[in-house]
């Protein structure tokens, strides 16, 4: 199938999630529509230099809604890039920054390469003119559209984003916002890294803290004994497995580009990292078993399954052979709408990506915060706070009679620093989310699951932009 098809059928399974939680809404119809509809894109083709010869590139950034500005998403390198997936990815920006109260339009871009293919100096040209491109058309600004890291792309290409924007307006005071994702020493924020994985940590965490839905499940609450897989080890896949594993879940199957494996005692990510940077490949690592195909790591008997590679991995083909009680999208898209209902016959928990992978876009926008403001969260605070709560263990200590060691006083009499914020900032929003999303669930007799409720969600607080603004009174 060609990466336009798969786009194209990406694309359709958004709209159709997008009309069956819009036949729930009492919405007039033409602001449905426009909801739906995706406002902009650019696509564009450009040459490099490669050696001896020129390669014709191909890129795009669409710019789903401007309800609300800057819009914000991020940018990705892969051969599977096309238009139609662009702007799928863009539209879910939209619904997920609403879900979590994030105040950006939806956006996404794309750029037609594998990175394997190119060395750093060419990627480095490519990056800077595919920014030039944006410039040019005005896709891209603080005020405007935000980019962010995504699938083959990091802080290094938004460093290279940001300093090209800065060589063509570098009278912006507030410049560095125009990209997020930096490094910190580009004007980035503590916390950025695991920002994706961390979120799917907090919202599996709420999710099996919840006794009614994990007894349906025949579950216990928490996370704590519960074993999962993960389906790539990227930035995302990675960090979630740290936290779930760091809170008692037991890790025992892995896939990822050269493999899957299965270690039904639990695997040491760690040590897992470890072997695979030294050998190239998790295949092998000690104790575990090769699986015949990286995807049977999908169908491990287990009681989470986390997704966090690309989108349509579990399909109708593959969904009947799914064992797992409880699926947290950690990446976008990746059940489809036929394996869904499959999916949900057999009793099975999505927590939809539109909600569960947020965590990035969150930090985002306090990224963004941080490079408008010009200062650095916990700068102003953190030694007063300290301060404070030093005095009043002081009077504990006077009125108690008890003298608290140098390591005691040192862990409560303490401010709170960048990385202390994003994290408080990044669970709070997370919570929230969930407990919202889940309370539609519960009310609204329209609302099938999940995922319904996530885009009522969405759909309503972007209507209510609209309504405010007086388009669609």
């Amino acid at each position: 199938m060609s990466a336009e098809q798969e786009g194209r059928d990406f694309l359709a399974s958004v709209d159709r999630y997008f009309d069956k939680a819009a036949a729930a809404t009492s919405h007039p119809e033409g602001l449905l529509k426009q909801i739906k509809i995706c406002n902009s894109v650019y696509s564009f083709q450009f040459p490099i230099r490669k050696g001896d010869s020129y390669r014709v590139i191909n890129g795009w950034r669409a710019e789903h809604s401007h309800h609300k500005l800057p819009v914000k998403g991020g940018i990705r390198y892969s051969m599977h890039a096309s238009e139609s997936e662009v702007i799928a990815l863009a539209t879910l920006m939209t619904y997920k920054c609403a879900i979590v109260d994030v105040p950006f339009g939806g956006a996404k871009g794309a750029i037609q390469i594998s990175p394997r293919d190119f060395t750093v100096d060419e990627l480095e040209r490519i990056t800077r003119r595919y920014t030039t491109e944006l410039i040019r058309k005005n896709f891209i600004g603080p005020a405007v559209d935000v980019p962010a890291p995504d699938y083959g792309t990091g802080p290094r290409e938004m460093a290279w984003i940001a300093d090209t924007y800065l060589a063509f307006h570098g009278e912006q005071i507030d410049a560095l916002g125009c990209v997020t994702g930096k490094s910190i020493a580009q004007g980035g924020i503590r916390g950025r890294t695991e920002a994706t994985g961390l979120g799917t940590f907090y919202g599996l965490r709420e999710a099996c803290s919840i006794e009614e839905d994990m007894k349906k499940l025949g579950l216990e609450v928490g996370l704590d004994g519960k074993t999962f897989v993960i389906q790539g080890l990227g930035n995302v896949g990675y960090y979630a497995a740290k936290f779930c594993t760091e809170h008692g879940a037991k890790l025992i199957g892995v896939a990822e580009y050269e493999g899957g494996i299965h270690k039904q005692d639990g695997i040491d990510l760690e040590a897992l990292m470890a072997f695979r940077k030294e050998t190239g490949s998790i295949v092998g690592f000690d104790g575990s078993t090769a699986l015949e195909k990286r995807e049977d790591a999908l169908e491990i008997e287990c009681d989470i399954l986390i997704p966090a590679a690309l989108e349509n991995q579990i399909t109708k083909e593959n969904a009947p052979r799914i064992k797992a009680k409880i699926i947290g999208e950690a990446a976008n898209g990746p059940v489809t709408a036929d394996a869904e209902q499959i999916l949900e016959e057999k009793g099975v928990m999505i927590i939809p990506d539109v909600y569960l992978n947020a965590g990035g876009v969150t930090v985002s926008y306090f990224e963004w915060l941080k490079n408008l403001s010009h200062v650095r969260f916990g700068r102003m605070g953190k030694r007063f706070e300290q301060g404070a709560y030093d005095r009043i263990l002081s009077i504990v200590e006077r009125e108690t009679g008890r003298t608290l060691t140098k390591e005691e006083r040192a862990s409560v009499a303490r401010g709170a620093d960048e990385a202390d914020l994003v994290y408080s900032g990044l669970e709070e929003t997370m919570i929230s989310a969930y407990q919202h999303t889940r309370e539609i669930f519960k009310s609204n007799p329209k609302v099938e699951n999940l995922r319904t409720a996530a885009f009522v969600n969405a759909i309503d607080k972007v209507a209510l932009c609209y309504h405010e603004l007086g388009i669609f009174p």
